[in-house]
């Protein structure tokens, strides 16, 4: 087999992985040396000044060990089969490279043998890269579960960004359907990068110019809709995982189904594509709008509202919260507001130390008053003229195209927002979903 049908076969075999985005580095290429890595550099987009920026996102191989149900590469799948040798991989990149077709490598892998001969052979990859052709421009490495602590610190010195995927986001379903994994195997890996990443940083700051562990930190990805775990329980874990392990990002990638077993949604079963967004609104609360897991699910309602985002769906379950003055409020008040950003919400602040903010103004700010007038005030003082009814609401926080939707699925019967009292905090209910609980289910 030549190195273009594996090129065909292990390119394809990595499509199914999304753990790939903006590097998170900066570094330039030596003297002599080739390839620099932007921070702003993202997969298969485009960066700020417009630049097409792109990875070779492959596998080293796509024979396994493993058997894990859900995985078009297990070891008792009929699938073509094919592996690079280290030395084939790197020229590949390389001469890739050099054609201007890509900037970085996202490299993969089936477990070959066992973990640690695998991880070898990722290693050895990396290092013609890294020395042999004295290349500085981003890599990605998928550590394996399993393999040695020492390996994995190498490949950790070699690649810009690390990650362990946990896929299943419960050891049960872990027990189910990836019977040849552990909970433990995935997670000490990741304490391993955690730890080395703290310790190098201390490291650059005694020695300038010590080798750098993983600079772009570490990243997990987890499968949506492959077994029954709801948003309420991924939600809570994704949150664990940034307080335990400082990761960059954990990724979620709602199963398409790849082969048949009794154990695995039908193969026409179509992805969960509304699960996965919700969630990445939901991931985005966490890390940039300081939300916690808890106020955004519970125990009673443990999925999201198909129709509504996560935030739009909190505020009308915590309107004892609003309104929210904008010359007033605190920088995290101004944040839970539907229509303002974390940029928007910045600006506000700085403007309004030198005048006094009027709802004319705000748009200029960056705020959506669409959403966001119904949640404020200026001054104490609503939007002249504004009155607050159901269906205007309804409007404004609906999308276009979900608005239509919602049209379709409640055309044969009358809904209230609030035709229910909100029960005692510090879990209010969940007014809107409730109302919507008896129209079509898309999450589960």
């Amino acid at each position: 087999m030549d190195v273009f049908e594996k090129l065909k076969i292990l390119t394809d075999a990595a499509k199914y992985d999304v753990a790939c985005t903006s590097s998170g580095v900066d570094k330039k290429a030596s003297a002599g040396g080739i390839g620099n890595a932007a921070a702003c550099g993202i997969c298969h987009s485009f960066s700020a000044d417009g630049r097409c920026i792109s990875l070779l996102k492959v596998l080293m191989t796509n024979v396994c060990a493993y058997d894990c149900k859900y995985c078009v590469n297990r070891r008792s799948h009929d699938t073509p089969r094919a592996a690079f040798s280290p030395r084939e991989l790197a020229e590949l990149t390389i001469n890739f490279y050099r054609r201007n077709y890509i900037e970085g490598l996202f490299l993969s892998s089936g477990v070959l043998k066992n973990p640690d001969y695998t991880c070898e052979q990722m290693i050895e990859a990396l290092r013609i890269l890294r020395e042999d052709y004295r290349f500085s421009g981003y890599i990605h490495a998928k550590a394996i579960p399993g393999a040695d602590s020492t390996l994995l610190t190498r490949l950790g010195m070699l690649a810009d960004r690390l990650s362990v995927n946990i896929e299943l986001p419960s050891q049960n379903s872990l027990r189910l359907l990836a019977p040849d994994k552990t909970k433990q195997a995935i997670f000490s890996p990741m304490g391993h990068i955690q730890k080395s990443i703290q310790e190098n940083a201390r490291d650059i700051v005694k020695y300038r110019h010590a080798p750098k562990f993983a600079p772009a930190g570490q990243s997990t990805q987890m499968i949506i809709g492959a077994t029954p775990d709801t948003d309420y329980q991924i939600l809570n874990l994704a949150e664990g995982l940034y307080k335990k392990y400082r990761l960059k990002r954990v990724f979620f990638s709602a199963y398409t189904p790849v082969a048949e077993d009794s154990l695995l949604p039908a193969p026409d079963t179509k992805p969960q594509l509304w699960r996965e967004h919700r969630l990445y609104q939901a991931d985005w609360l966490l890390r940039y709008y300081d939300f916690s897991a808890g106020e955004l699910l519970d125990q009673q309602h443990q999925n999201f509202n198909p129709y509504l985002d996560p935030k739009c769906t909190w505020a009308l379950n915590n309107l004892h919260f609003f309104p929210v003055d904008v010359n007033r409020a605190a920088y995290r008040d101004l944040l839970r507001v539907p229509g303002i950003g974390v940029l928007s919400a910045k600006r506000i602040i700085a403007a309004r130390r030198t005048c006094s903010l009027r709802f004319e103004g705000l748009k200029n700010l960056g705020v959506v008053l669409k959403r966001a007038r119904y949640f404020i005030t200026c001054g104490g003082k609503a939007a002249d003229g504004f009155k607050i009814s159901e269906n205007t609401m309804l409007h404004s926080l609906l999308s276009e195209k979900t608005l239509e939707q919602y049209r379709c699925d409640f055309s044969q019967q009358q809904l209230s927002l609030f035709d229910q009292t909100p029960p005692i905090n510090p879990h209010p209910g969940r007014v809107y979903e409730d109302a919507c609980a008896s129209g079509p289910n898309l999450l589960l």
